[in-house]
């Protein structure tokens, strides 16, 4: 799914991430590029090759983080959310996924919503344009469909902050 580059410096706006990242699902690259332009290193791979540069190509669920990554910043497969956010906040300490707001919904999703270190959601004031995964044939999601950045810090145990942050920077 192309992530819309005003999504992610909306992140950069709230957020300081380390200097090394990782994107597991980097696609065509709109989350590795930004970061890289923002002057961040970032890890890129994906289970295919779309065309952009990446790093390895690989199952991220069969993975093991680089060597000294502490940081995944992605916006994974919907499908498969709660796999890909489980296995990625038990490779790294700090893991921030772009997802529908509806994440937050369903008991079976209750134990990395609130016993994995989830501390931050960023909801989007704005609707993102719209985004759909390379592709994809079959309904087109609409732009009033909400989105967030969820950000996971092992070791957090304290009660999630809700913050509305806008697509709209001041930088």
């Amino acid at each position: 799914m192309k992530t819309p580059p005003c999504a992610i410096r909306a992140l950069l706006e709230v957020e300081n991430p380390p200097q090394l990242i990782w994107e597991p699902a980097a696609g065509k690259g709109a989350i590795a590029s930004v970061l890289r332009e923002a002057g961040h290193t970032v890890i890129a791979s994906d289970l295919v090759n779309y065309g952009f540069p990446l790093d390895f190509v690989g199952d991220f669920l069969a993975q093991a983080a680089p060597s000294g990554c502490e940081c995944i910043i992605t916006n994974p497969p919907f499908q498969i959310i709660e796999r890909f956010i489980a296995h990625a906040l038990d490779l790294c300490p700090t893991v921030i996924v772009l997802a529908r707001l509806a994440l937050l919904e369903s008991r079976r999703r209750t134990t990395i919503l609130e016993q994995r270190g989830l501390a931050r959601v960023h909801v989007f004031r704005e609707r993102l344009p719209m985004m759909h995964r390379h592709g994809w044939t079959g309904p087109r999601a609409s732009s009033a469909m909400p989105f967030a950045w969820f950000v996971w810090q092992r070791g957090h145990n304290g009660p999630i902050t809700v913050n509305r942050i806008s697509i709209v920077t001041t930088r």
